[in-house]
């Protein structure tokens, strides 16, 4: 059997843990798919960081019986090709939740401690107590979504004493919530948000799942944050959410177009905070990623147990 990574700058001691554990598989580990592209076409079990396949490339990997993406995020996907193959896929849900959940408390932070301004002002060496601090313990955050990274923010948000509602597709409780609604209860929850927090996935029910009438409905110091996908709002009802002063501040790590580009009015507008999608950057992501397949690699060899992650192509996660 064949596995073939294009996972750029997999560490050694990974490669070499995985070679001596199955040494009935043959390992080929590529410096992206550039390299990887010309072992497909032998590949049995192909990974990879998702949006680098398209329908060609699936049609060339003719023996090909499972992918394994290195991501959560699953949109780039050619899942029509993949389903009518019958190819597996499996993917790393949940070691994003680690340094995600440490974003958004840390941006929650910074906004309500006035960061940016405070770092204007050394700039500027400039000695003014004038801003105004605002804690976030005691405060309300509501988390669209109830997966595991909301789940590891809605943790830590409880080291500050904050409520949690959720927000999800069957409004089932979850660990670390104080409450979970369905997302037709969406209106009624929002208003009672000091933070939105959201990290929802790219699907057909979640792309502008957001209006203006929902950002009508929040209160006039929300802090809304998006680390999810970009397609959950358009650009431009945040921009006149933040304008109108129907949310304090906006921040920002996914967008409808990425790169953002120069010039785009977020870069500019001072109560939108903007990082360029890295909520989910570890050192540790690779090795974590790693850990999932090695285990799902263990279960597909010997056909005993379930794969960790499965997706069904059909619905796109």
């Amino acid at each position: 059997m064949k596995v073939v990574s294009a996972i750029k700058r997999v560490p050694e001691e990974i490669q070499l843990r995985l070679q001596t554990r199955f040494p009935e598989a043959t390992f080929v580990f590529c410096h992206g798919m550039g390299e990887a592209k010309d072992s497909l076409e032998e590949a049995d079990v192909f990974i990879t960081y998702g949006e680098d396949l398209d329908k060609e490339k699936i049609q060339t990997a003719k023996k090909l019986k499972w992918i394994m993406v290195l991501s959560a995020g699953m949109d780039r996907m050619p899942f029509g090709e993949i389903a009518k193959r019958d190819i597996l896929i499996t993917n790393v849900r949940g070691i994003h939740a680690q340094p995600m959940a440490e974003y958004a408390i840390s941006m929650l932070l910074q906004v309500s401690r006035k960061a940016k301004t405070l770092l204007e002002q050394e700039k500027n060496e400039e000695w003014n107590r004038r801003p105004v601090m605002q804690e976030i313990s005691g405060k309300t955050m509501v988390l669209l979504g109830t997966g595991a990274i909301p789940q590891e923010v809605a943790r830590l948000a409880k080291a500050f004493h904050m409520r949690t509602v959720g927000v999800s597709k069957s409004g089932k409780i979850r660990p670390y919530f104080d409450k979970v609604v369905p997302v037709n209860q969406l209106d009624l929850v929002l208003p009672s948000g000091d933070f939105v927090v959201a990290a929802l996935p790219s699907t057909p029910e979640t792309e502008g799942l957001l209006l203006e009438e929902h950002f009508n409905k929040m209160a006039a110091h929300t802090i809304f944050l998006n680390m999810g996908r970009g397609d959950l709002v358009s650009s431009e009802v945040i921009l006149n959410a933040v304008r109108d002063g129907e949310i304090a501040h906006a921040v920002l790590d996914v967008f409808e177009e990425e790169p953002l580009p120069e010039g785009h009015p977020f870069w500019r507008e001072e109560n939108i905070t903007v990082t360029p999608h890295l909520s989910g950057i570890s050192p540790h992501y690779v090795p974590r990623g790693f850990d999932i397949f090695e285990e799902n690699l263990a279960v597909f060899l010997s056909g005993e147990g379930e794969l960790k992650n499965m997706i069904d192509p059909k619905r796109g996660y």
